[in-house]
């Protein structure tokens, strides 16, 4: 591991002034990834500004109904808390959906949305990668792809976006709220990571120098009803090969707000707009999830050996939207069978 300034923040104020005017800074919160890519040489910062003792470890409620979640609450907590757990089950299921038991008591959630492709050739310095090294190509695009992208990818970049959580806080509306040297702003989760475009190697919209503080969660309307699915390789410890997030409230048996996000599916959490356009006001059945997902998934390009994901997603989000609106479905909220907690 190459050699680095250690700098350890006691505000939020002092962290962007450290990171201010230092090009290869890094924010240190738990690590979990950040580190990892240090030792493989792909991360290579000359200073790392700790955050982890900065007072943004709480989940607060608001005066109007909303979460706020410091940026340095530990994904394990996040996902036990008891305000989440009942107003957004499909935050707390994604969370424990991800990585490790050990992992999610050190990783936290502004950590969480700035964690980095785990393509191979991003993580190997040996390999092409247009995301890590701009210029070098995308060996993945004719290469190992099996994992990869299928929409909204680009000549230059066919990774993926790893976090479960990501995906729950698009579907969510959730808002990320950030802090620089000229003050605090606030971006809409859905919008926070972008497609790679010409620009592989910018995976988010925060500016130089900004600090993820918080991220706010708004109420739920009422009678709404939400739920997490992910398909992987292996039962535990496994990335997204397609991942699902949904936020459901069906009145008068028609639906009334819907939001889907896909994750496993694209550089950044897929917000599923035509989809949810398709859903607005129909009949909630197999008829109509499966038209207005078949219209979503019409923009998918699969590569050579991934295909697969297109169906897979349309059958998870599938199976999510059938759970939450059949009261008899054993995964319905309100089933009596039921088990209570994520």
């Amino acid at each position: 591991m190459k050699s680095f300034r250690y700098v350890r923040a006691h505000s939020v104020d002092e962290a962007t002034a450290a990171h201010a005017g230092r090009a290869t800074s890094r924010y240190l919160g738990g690590g979990t990834n950040l580190v990892d890519l240090m030792k493989l040489g792909v991360e290579r910062p000359e200073t790392l500004i700790d955050v982890s003792r900065l007072p943004l470890d709480g989940v607060a409620e608001l005066a109007d109904g909303s979460l706020r979640v410091g940026a340095t609450v530990r994904n394990s907590d996040l996902a036990s808390h008891p305000l989440v757990r009942a107003r957004h089950p499909v935050l707390s299921q994604a969370l424990l959906a991800g990585a490790s038991g050990q992992l999610r008591n050190m990783a936290t959630t502004g950590g969480n949305l700035l964690q980095r492709t785990r393509c191979p050739y991003f993580q190997d310095p040996a390999k092409p990668c247009n995301k890590r090294e701009p210029g070098s190509g995308c060996g993945a695009r004719e290469g190992v792809h099996r994992d990869h992208a299928v929409l909204g990818h680009s000549a230059q970049c066919i990774a993926t976006h790893p976090s479960d959580m990501a995906v729950a806080l698009a579907a969510l509306d959730a808002q990320v709220e950030l802090q620089g040297v000229r003050g605090t702003r606030t971006v809409a989760a859905a919008d926070f990571h972008r497609l790679p475009g010409d620009r592989p190697q910018t995976d988010t919209e925060l500016a130089h120098g900004e600090l993820i503080t918080a991220v706010l969660l708004p109420p739920p309307a009422p009678g709404t009803v939400s739920a997490y699915r992910k398909a992987r390789d292996r039962a535990s410890y496994a990335f997204a090969l397609a991942s699902v997030a949904v936020v459901l409230a069906v009145r008068e048996e028609t639906v009334a707000e819907v939001r889907i996000a896909f994750g496993g599916l694209a550089h950044r959490p897929w917000r599923a707009r035509r989809a949810e356009e398709a859903l607005q006001g129909a009949v909630p059945g197999d008829e109509a999830f499966e038209r207005a997902l078949d219209a979503e998934l019409a923009a998918a390009e699969p590569l050579r050996d991934n295909a697969f994901k297109v169906p897979l997603a349309r059958n998870l989000a599938c199976d999510v939207l059938r759970r939450l609106t059949r009261p008899d479905h054993p995964e319905h909220p309100e089933h009596p069978d039921r088990a209570t907690g994520p």
